[in-house]
């Protein structure tokens, strides 16, 4: 018959397409116990989707944790026989020609590399994907969702656009297209989490999604650290880093000596050394977000004070973590000439991260949400450690941070200096402010990551 030589084709496709869909939203038993968690970043340097996989493997789901594997993550996750890893690679992009030509190939490559991890694993109820890093993952992972009839979950963290404006420039073409495609995704998504009250309100007026705050809380393993696990994490960072050293030979061979305590090896008995130092701790992942050299200037103002005759303690300042603009505070460290502050930048396993934080005196955050409307993880970290903290002001700060109550805010390095000097005159005593503030966090602890998820996150994901 006329046109029967078109028909044939397009009923040929019709078919095709069918029974692919089939074939992709094939489904079993176990399909509504199965969720993926992707992260489109380091695993290891995922605690919030790491608490997201141990809460569903908890209640017995079967998670397929998606992303890169640079660092390893926390052994509880390690050890979830309900927890497999799939690592991806980090594409680069192909690189030669202009950064935009590598910046469009590397997207490309990472499409196609999480389209086929993706649709090779076993069909998930749910996918549950971090963003940022949005590109290209909220296109690939809501289009598998599509293809596979499973429901797609964004836990918003930030904005992916506002964090490359630092860098670019909020009138940058590629800000501008980060921005038109998470407008375009994000309301695609059959659930949304954010992480603070200010985000919430901001992606239902300008975005129009209706989103759960779930607010980050510490895991179990954030808590005041006993005298003797500090100990034992102060000789094994003494080994390698001269700043954990005893400034002395000990004379006793019975004693096993740190900076910051000494252990009675014919009693097995520890102690904190009465005129220690403060030890002061921030963590950060060097990134556009934090101005370290806010950090740098007040420890050269808190050197001034104790060389003008002020009664202060010396510190030693530990900064740990990694990324891309490490080099470039390293080098300002190396070049300032400090007597009574020492500056550490080690890298910690998974495991000695929370022991060092409960053995801290006071925390320091200089996180600068891109968006005003997130809350930086670790000063949730420190507060479950009762650790106090000096943070920089930004617009929703006060939803996480007291001030005068479990620590303070400042906005300049001149500001940070005074309360260093402040909360640390007459250390090591616990009478003053700092004292007060750790007896705060220990009588506010809140709700918990597991009852706090259970309230927001199980109905999401649960069978209907």
């Amino acid at each position: 018959a006329p046109g029967s030589g078109v028909t044939w084709p397009v009923v040929s496709l019709a078919v095709a397409t069918g029974l692919a869909s089939l074939w992709l939203r094939r489904r079993d038993d176990g399909t509504e116990r199965r969720v993926c968690v992707l992260v489109l970043g380091d695993l290891g340097r995922s605690p919030r989707m790491q608490y997201h996989a141990l809460s569903l493997s908890k209640h017995g789901y079967h998670v397929t944790f998606v992303g890169f594997s640079e660092t390893k993550p926390h052994e509880d996750v390690l050890r979830q026989e309900r927890i497999k890893m799939e690592p991806i690679r980090e594409v680069k992009g192909v690189q030669v020609g202009p950064k935009i030509f590598t910046y469009v190939t590397k997207v490309i490559l990472q499409t196609l590399q999480l389209l086929l991890v993706l649709l090779k694993m076993e069909t998930q109820s749910h996918i549950l994907m971090q963003n940022p890093p949005g590109l290209p993952g909220m296109a690939v992972a809501w289009l598998v969702c599509v293809l596979r009839g499973s429901r797609f979950v964004v836990d918003w963290h930030n904005y992916g656009f506002t964090i490359m404006a630092l860098s670019l420039g909020a009138a940058h073409p590629l800000v501008r297209l980060a921005k038109w495609y998470e407008h375009f995704f994000g309301p695609l998504a059959a659930h949304s989490l954010c992480v603070t009250a200010a985000m919430k309100d901001d992606l239902q007026k300008n975005w129009g999604i209706g989103a759960t705050t779930l607010y980050d809380r510490p895991a179990s393993v954030f808590r005041e650290t006993p005298v003797k696990r500090r100990h034992e994490l102060f000789v094994r960072l003494a080994d390698a880093h001269l700043q954990f050293q005893s400034s002395g030979c000990e004379e006793d061979e019975r004693v096993e000596g740190t900076a910051f305590s000494v252990r009675d090896l014919s009693g097995d008995a520890v102690t904190l050394r009465a005129e220690r130092p403060a030890l002061l701790l921030s963590s950060t992942s060097w990134t556009e977000d934090e101005d370290f050299s806010v950090l740098l200037d007040a420890l050269e103002d808190y050197e001034g004070f104790i060389n003008a005759g002020a009664a202060l303690p010396p510190l030693v300042c530990v900064i740990t973590g990694r990324g891309p603009q490490k080099d470039h505070y390293m080098k300002l460290i190396d070049s300032l000439r400090l007597e009574h502050v020492k500056i550490c930048t080690p890298w910690l396993e998974a495991e000695d991260y929370p022991v060092l934080l409960g053995s801290a005196d006071l925390g320091v955050c200089l996180h600068k949400s891109s968006s005003g409307l997130d809350l930086p993880m670790k000063v949730v970290d420190m507060f479950g450690c009762c650790l106090p903290v000096c943070a920089i002001h930004f617009n929703c700060l006060h939803e996480l941070v007291k001030h005068e109550e479990n620590g303070l805010i400042f906005r300049d390095s001149q500001e940070l200096a005074e309360q260093l000097k402040s909360l640390l005159s007459g250390f090591p005593s616990s009478d003053g402010r700092l004292g007060d503030f750790r007896r705060n966090l220990r009588t506010s602890r809140g709700q918990s990551w597991d009852d706090n998820w259970d309230q927001n996150v199980l109905p999401l994901v649960a069978p209907p």
